[in-house]
């Protein structure tokens, strides 16, 4: 039995590119959101006149929720209608953006969040779909070609105009703007979507595994909760309860998968030793690059003193590096397969080791030209280590599992921006009090060390990779 929604034709290709455009606005919101915090959080501190442990939740609150529901969100889609998921998304969406925006106290902010990042479960695995669905195949290649740039746009674009519309204080707002913004771009999406979305059919028998679902977003709630805050408070008991309930968690979690008729992860994917070493290598690089960032913001504005939009500025070096690195990874995946992968991960090293010497020998002064250099090596890294390390997991994925794993593999990438950007800025908000540079040093050594782990994985990826754009 199917839903009630008109089974998808093939609409006008206006509405088809307003349906692109649609899907490219969720999708930017979505981006933003993920990497503005990074500029944002020494302000929002500052405001609300909370404790520094807030800045490592900014960005796990939203990576989190999302991360842990994304494929839940692919299979209320498939359920309901892809349609009808990407509007309740989005609604939850713009709610969750004004909740954050208006928030009187840390824990409304970080509430907010969290509402953000349930709804975009819901809205972002959509939008694919749709045009998958509807899209004529020439039309489908025209419109991917397009989707790729302007995701790394969008990157660009998050702390650059997080950092301007925190410095223009609009209205007084300081950093509220930067969520706000979403209730103009999410209700012009809304209108065209409402309008333009073409409606695609549910099937009501799709077995969803709701139980699974919450296990796993508790197992890695208590699991980060316990290692931020035994990090920053010291190993008392709560964080050690914290860690042991949601390793407990992470297990009933692991039995129910081996269990459920529909697992969330698909059990032959996960017997897949190839995919599975993807996963954890993916987990490490994800979450690797997102503290990273993270605290490469962090250090810019509490220890050289730059102001948000300066920042922001000082960002767009690593960003271009991830574009140019994403383009060498197209380039040149399906020829070196598992070796792209080995490739970025020691450029990576490379990468953070010249960082560790600008802040060594120079420490807080730090020329913009010496983190130019350093930046955009890490940019590049991140950009050849994004494309190559999941398309290599692909290589020995059959196509009537390709889906499961794409999707799996975002929640991965979802669930890694979360615990990347709560450990590794709790590492260096952690050791601020001996000094920003001694902080910086600290947290960059820890990452050489997970950097080093990553290369140990490499041999157990398929040699082959499947093509990008596939």
């Amino acid at each position: 039995m199917t839903d009630t929604e008109t089974p998808p034709t093939t609409p006008a290709p206006r509405a088809l590119w307003l349906t692109l455009f649609v899907v490219l606005l969720a999708d930017a919101m979505d981006l933003m959101d993920a990497t503005i915090a990074n500029v944002a959080a020494p302000t929002i501190v500052r405001d609300l006149g909370a404790d520094e442990r807030l800045i490592p939740w900014l960005g796990a609150s939203y990576a989190l929720a999302l991360g842990s529901l994304l494929v839940l969100g692919g299979r209320l889609g498939d359920r309901f209608g892809q349609r009808r998921t990407f509007l309740v998304g989005l609604i939850g969406f713009i709610v969750g953006s004004a909740l954050a925006g208006i928030a009187p106290s840390p824990a409304a902010l970080l509430a907010g969040r969290v509402v953000q990042g349930v709804f975009g479960a819901l809205l972002i695995p959509q939008g694919m779909a749709i045009m998958a669905a509807t899209f004529p195949k020439p039309m489908l290649r025209t419109a991917f070609a397009v989707f790729a740039p302007m995701l790394g746009v969008f990157a660009v674009a998050g702390p650059i105009v997080g950092g301007i519309l925190i410095d223009a204080d609009l209205l007084g707002l300081q950093w509220r703007p930067i969520f706000l913004i979403n209730i103009l771009l999410g209700g012009v999406a809304l209108v065209l979507a409402l309008r333009y979305l073409p409606a695609t059919p549910g099937d009501r028998s799709t077995t969803i595994d709701l139980a699974g679902s919450a296990l796993l977003a508790a197992a890695l709630f208590g699991l980060i909760f316990g290692l931020v805050n035994g990090s920053s408070d010291g190993w008392s008991v709560a964080p050690i309860a914290s860690l042991v309930v949601g390793l407990g968690l992470l297990a009933a979690f692991a039995r129910r998968q081996t269990r459920a008729d529909e697992p969330l992860l698909p059990r032959r994917l996960l017997a897949n030793r190839g995919f599975s070493a993807g996963l954890v290598v993916g987990l490490c690089v994800f979450a690797s690059f997102s503290g990273l960032m993270y605290v490469i913001s962090l250090f810019l504005q509490l220890g050289l003193g730059f102001s948000p939009t300066r920042t922001a500025v000082n960002l767009i070096p690593l960003t271009v590096g991830i574009i140019i690195g994403s383009a060498i990874a197209h380039a040149l995946i399906v020829r070196l397969g598992r070796r792209m992968v080995l490739a970025g991960m020691l450029t990576t090293l490379i990468g953070i080791g010249a960082l560790l010497l600008v802040v060594v020998e120079a420490g807080l002064d730090a020329t913009w030209w010496q983190l130019l250099i350093a930046t955009t090596i890490i940019g590049i890294a991140a950009g050849v280590s994004f494309n190559s390390v999941f398309n290599t997991a692909m290589g020995d994925v059959g196509a009537d599992e390709a889906g499961a794993a794409s999707g799996s593999l975002s929640a991965i990438q979802q669930v890694a921006n979360g615990i990347g950007s709560a450990l590794v800025t709790t590492i260096f908000i952690g050791s601020l009090s001996s000094g920003a540079a001694s902080a910086m040093t600290t947290t960059l050594l820890v990452l050489l060390g997970v950097a080093a782990v990553c290369l140990l994985a490499v041999p157990l990826l398929p040699r082959a990779a499947v093509a990008i754009d596939e």
